[in-house]
């Protein structure tokens, strides 16, 4: 069963996320935000880590370069969901290690294709 990590600061969105994953066979991992997602990408090493931008202290964008720029992560893909919709947006996710990017709310069929897809690559 893979695990993913989600690192997210909305409770209300970690429960949906977890929700939805758990009922697809998903081992789940929490961390509220983007050090602690860090800390935890490397103890756990997930198959996958499912990354907010806007948290307090370490935003998304950085938490995402020091994963995926640190030789113990760097192969555990990223992916972005965000409320943060701008193309720009997107573009400086993939630039700093995401290896895709998806905006809230996000359809369960689409983030379910999404981790099949990066979880195969």
């Amino acid at each position: 069963m893979p695990h993913i990590l989600i690192v997210d600061d909305s409770s209300t969105y970690v429960n949906f996320l977890k929700r939805v994953l758990e009922k697809h066979g998903y081992q789940i991992s929490i961390a509220s935000h983007g050090e602690e997602g860090v800390e935890k990408a490397k103890e756990l090493l997930p198959d996958l880590v499912i990354m907010d931008i806007i948290m307090p202290g370490l935003n998304g964008f950085k938490a995402t370069r020091r994963i995926t720029h640190d030789s113990k992560t760097e192969s555990i893909p990223v992916l972005i969901v965000s409320t943060k919709k701008m193309e720009s947006d997107r573009a400086w996710g993939l630039l700093q290690g995401a290896k895709a990017f998806l905006v809230k709310p996000v359809k369960e069929e689409d983030l379910l294709k999404t981790i099949k897809t990066l979880l195969n690559a």
